[in-house]
């Protein structure tokens, strides 16, 4: 195993439903790569906190930030799709503290933004929805039947508060924070397109001012579908030199 101490710590931030335990596969990878990550489980995601239903964006800002704190440099932060909610605001307040941002396939979101608007005040949280259902919303593709058994046995319902509370944003410089899009479900020259015209999901893209794009063509889910590929990408994505 080669150790690279020019590599900064890399966090691993997972989207919805999701916990540390989602990046099991690519950490196992990039520790063979001599790589230091940390994947985290956000609040709201620990199905052991008899509160986590009320847990906020906040708090899982609070959480990033802590871990953050942990380190004795700037990190490099990954955010796999919902993920991009609490990684905003972190990239907003800390812009200094972040070498790199890595999203996969997901991206920065604008200020004002909030999740899903459509989930009403009295729902606590929103449960892994059926994998026919949520097929529509998001590419399957590559995942066999055990992943999406782990999948649906693992899964922690999304807290409300999370869902419901908008994104607040003013800091520019969070623009200037090198950023690398893993693109796996839609390719890059389409969400690039799509960016440009000002879609409201992709606008933001269009103003980062340090972008690289990666295609790794496969579903919504590459830390199960493409975990090998996905460690070399963000191993070679978060080197200093």
């Amino acid at each position: 195993m080669t150790t690279h101490t020019n590599s900064p710590t890399i966090l691993l931030i997972p989207g919805h439903w999701l916990g540390a335990w989602a990046w099991d596969e690519v950490l196992e990878h990039l520790t063979a790569m001599g790589r230091r990550a940390v994947p985290l489980t956000l609040p709201g995601l620990d199905g052991t906190d008899p509160d986590r239903a009320s847990r906020t964006l906040h708090d899982q800002t609070a959480a990033v930030e802590q871990a953050m704190a942990g380190e004795t440099g700037p990190v490099v932060i990954v955010a796999h799709s919902g993920a991009s909610t609490p990684v905003s605001l972190v990239l907003d307040r800390h812009p200094h503290l972040i070498r790199r941002v890595i999203w996969v396939d997901s991206g920065p979101v604008a200020s004002g933004t909030v999740f899903d608007p459509g989930v009403p005040a009295e729902m606590e949280e929103l449960p892994l929805p059926s994998f026919e259902a949520l097929g529509q919303q998001a590419s399957l593709d590559g995942l066999n039947a055990d992943v999406l058994e782990r999948f649906r046995t693992r899964a922690v319902p999304e807290p409300g508060p999370v869902l419901r509370q908008p994104v607040e944003l003013g800091n520019e410089e969070r623009f200037k924070v090198p950023a690398t899009l893993v693109c796996c479900s839609i390719p890059s020259t389409q969400m690039m397109e799509l960016a440009r015209s000002g879609h409201p999901v992709f606008a933001e893209v269009a103003r980062l001012e340090n972008l690289d794009l990666i295609d790794l063509p496969t579903g919504h889910w590459p830390m199960w579908s493409r975990p090998a590929d996905l460690a070399g990408v963000l191993a070679a994505a978060s080197r200093t030199d």
